[in-house]
């Protein structure tokens, strides 16, 4: 007689708690490095609905670019959007619409699911517009002890936060050229020229750029 009430209590614990359920589920997120993002489970296949509980969720973020953000009822998770690497999280899911994006460009590389009882997302999208193309701006250091940024020719002052692309000339084989603001911290190296191309997603702030071998050499601009 122990023995079966023993055994009754301990189902009573797991149906009011779940049972075993979703506990220990590992689901699989990826972004980048090409423009796409997804989240799978253990077999490869895209989620589209999931059992409310708690899983662990592997992220691996092969893109500088892109970012892992994760919302819904209860969660807010996100990698940083210039760290790459592989990242493992513990969430616990209710009933819900659940949505992840890379935040730079979430009108195209999104996706949903849900949770427990509430309603599938649809199979198909509407297709959305393309996300604004990213600022062109131009930096060079030397010849000589010159340094700028310039777009179109004239010295940037003040650009629009958000994605640009900074092509470096480097044309000094004793200065470099070293960006510093929010989120940026990129230089080009003080022995030797060339010239590089940096994506970028710029916050609002204050950007300064100098030479690391010429404190005297410098500039700024704002972002905003």
């Amino acid at each position: 007689m122990r023995l079966a009430v023993s055994v009754f209590a301990v189902l009573a614990v797991l149906v009011l708690s779940g049972g075993a359920g979703a506990q220990g589920t590992t689901l699989n997120g990826t972004v980048g490095p090409g423009f796409t993002i997804r989240l799978t489970d253990a077999a490869g296949n895209a989620v589209r609905s999931l059992d409310p509980g708690t899983y662990t969720i592997h992220v691996e973020d092969k893109s500088p670019e892109h970012n892992f953000h994760l919302t819904g009822p209860g969660v807010n998770q996100a990698t940083d959007i210039e760290e790459t690497g592989t990242f493992t999280w513990t969430v616990t899911f209710t009933d819900g619409r659940y949505h992840f994006q890379c935040d730079p460009h979430a009108t195209t590389m999104n996706g949903d699911f849900t949770v427990g009882s509430a309603p599938p997302p649809p199979t198909t999208t509407t297709p959305l517009p393309a996300p604004a193309p990213a600022a062109r701006l131009a930096a060079s250091v030397g010849p000589g002890k010159r340094i700028a940024v310039r777009r179109a020719g004239a010295r940037v002052v003040r650009v629009k936060a958000g994605a640009v692309v900074l092509t470096v000339a480097d044309r000094s084989a004793a200065d470099n050229f070293h960006l510093v603001g929010p989120g940026v911290n990129r230089q080009t190296t003080r022995a030797g020229k060339g010239t590089f191309t940096w994506r970028l997603r710029l916050k609002p702030g204050l950007y300064r750029y100098r030479s690391d071998a010429t404190p005297s050499l410098k500039g700024s601009f704002r972002a905003a």
